[in-house]
């Protein structure tokens, strides 16, 4: 297939063309309500990924892309890299640069953006494997923190990420950015609390990390092949109830007058630990 466009800014529903100029059209009030609200995409169970390496991504890993959002000046640059990505998404829109960058969330657009229905991957943690080695994040608020947690558990073979309800919006744009595609091939679901999810898998030994000094150093830990690692919220920690109900409880020694590490830092370093 041969891009070639004309000059008018269109939707393409195979050879039917739709103009879209307008900033009031539904689509583009959809994706903004997408960009900022969680409520609205669980809602609509739809979230935006915007970029062309993260689009690939998407598509690459069987994402339903329910929409495809171009520039005029990304088909012309990407050219070869867009005619698979326009082939696989249900629809493809040729927007101004204009509207555009009114929807994006990034300082330099590239002109590439995707509407893909939610994830569901909750079946991949219906039984949980004897020899997984899990993250569970206790409250995580950041959205920078939880992208970059997952980009991280990727990298180093995590078997999945269990999200407490109370942890922000695995969808959010900051999130999915952070990650570096990682969202769409790393298992993962939300519960209630990781405290009832520990309870309910008594299987698999959990561990939750702390600021104690008293507590067993992470370097002493032998962590088996099957655990569940805990990590906390930003401020707070890991919740009370949470460790009480792990089987153990570890510390990242810090020299210097540090009291804490920033999550996503502290998260890399456990599951550093944990894989190897």
């Amino acid at each position: 297939m041969r891009l070639g466009f004309p000059s008018a800014f269109a939707i393409y529903y195979g050879d039917v063309m739709v103009e879209i100029t307008s900033k009031d059209n539904l689509l583009i009030k959809k994706i903004l309500k997408l960009n900022s609200s969680a409520k609205q995409r669980k809602k609509l169970g739809m979230f935006v990924v915007e970029g062309l390496r993260i689009s690939l991504d998407a598509m690459l890993s069987n994402c339903q892309i329910d929409a495809l959002l171009l520039t005029e000046k990304a088909i012309s640059k990407y050219s070869e890299k867009l005619e698979k990505l326009i082939e696989y998404s249900s629809v493809t829109y040729i927007v101004k640069e204009s509207i555009f960058n009114s929807i994006s969330e990034t300082e330099t657009p590239q002109g590439v953006l995707c509407v893909i229905k939610a994830l569901d991957k909750k079946s991949l943690f219906d039984t949980i494997k004897d020899n997984g080695k899990f993250l569970a994040l206790d409250g995580i608020q950041d959205p920078s923190n939880l992208g970059t947690i997952l980009r991280t558990a990727e990298a180093v073979g995590i078997n999945g990420v269990i999200l407490s309800k109370d942890c922000c919006d695995i969808y959010s744009p900051k999130v999915v950015r952070g990650s570096m595609g990682a969202i769409f091939r790393l298992p993962y679901f939300t519960v209630d609390t990781i405290c009832d999810f520990l309870l309910d898998n008594k299987n698999i030994e959990s561990f939750a990390s702390v600021v104690d000094c008293n507590a067993e150093k992470i370097s002493n830990i032998d962590f088996p092949k099957s655990c569940v690692v805990v990590v906390g919220n930003e401020g707070n920690g890991v919740k009370q109830e949470t460790i009480d109900t792990c089987n153990q409880k570890f510390t990242i020694p810090m020299l210097g007058r540090a009291e804490s590490l920033n999550a996503s830092v502290a998260a890399s370093i456990i599951m550093w630990e944990m894989m190897k």
